[in-house]
């Protein structure tokens, strides 16, 4: 592969990987934890854009409970973010051909 045609094609996955997280940012993922008693929305880009609760667990006696709820739901979302952007990721990757990419 001469130099110019990697130049090229390097220009031309960069301008993908831009749009690729264009449409990240664009896409949510959503999470629950405790049967669905708290919910949270994160961007594909893995912004968290929300979080619900609903009132049955919110309790001054059992402040833990719902601290360990919304933890788990965050860390799910942002981890099914995290999966989401890898994966468009590696579609990019993939069709360059370079050894050890996705990384």
């Amino acid at each position: 592969m001469n130099i110019a045609k990697m130049m090229s094609a390097a220009a031309n996955a960069q301008k993908k990987m831009a749009q690729i997280q264009e449409d990240l940012s664009k896409r949510e993922v959503e999470a629950s934890s405790g049967g669905g008693k708290v919910t949270v929305r994160a961007s594909g880009a893995g912004d968290i854009l929300s979080i619900k609760i609903a009132p049955e667990v919110v309790s001054a006696d059992d402040v833990e409970l719902l601290e360990d709820l919304v933890l788990s739901a965050v860390r799910q979302a942002t981890g099914d973010a995290k999966k989401l952007a890898a994966d468009e990721m590696g579609k990019l990757t993939a069709g360059l051909g370079i050894p050890g990419l996705p990384f």
